[in-house]
């Protein structure tokens, strides 16, 4: 399965929506494919400049590890010195923080992920996972 282009839209409307309903504060959504590659990004009013590298170094660190960046955070809470080695590896583009959500397919094959940036990361990562769910995708943040 490859991620659409309608698809990455489609988890932005709503995980943008979501963020709305609970009030968060402006967001920047980032959907890259399997290979991770940017599909499609959206800041909205206020968000700051540093967010869409944010969204999609979440995004990032997921696909490149496998694992969603909740996982990674706690990773790099127990062994910090390789996660700092893999950011180092990655160029320094691996946000290891809650926010980054992988989008598997119903076979658990890893198709694409979702890196949301702008409120706290747990709030981010809410966000991503009602993006992916709604187009009935599974969520994988870690």
């Amino acid at each position: 399965m490859q991620l659409t282009l309608q698809q990455a839209r489609d988890i932005i409307k709503v995980a943008l929506a979501k963020a709305a309903d609970m009030g968060l504060k402006p967001l920047t959504v980032a959907v890259l494919d399997g290979g991770g590659a940017l599909v499609a990004l959206e800041r909205t009013d206020g968000s700051s400049r540093m967010r869409p590298d944010i969204a999609i170094g979440k995004a990032n660190g997921a696909i490149a590890l496998g694992m969603g960046s909740r996982a990674i955070f706690n990773r790099a809470q127990e062994q910090p010195y390789f996660i700092q080695s893999m950011n180092a590896l990655a160029g320094g583009v691996l946000v290891p923080v809650p926010g980054g959500v992988l989008i598997r397919g119903e076979d658990g094959r890893i198709v694409g992920a979702v890196g949301i940036t702008g409120d706290s990361s747990d709030n981010d990562e809410t966000c991503a996972v009602a993006g992916i769910q709604s187009i009935g995708l599974v969520a994988d943040g870690g």
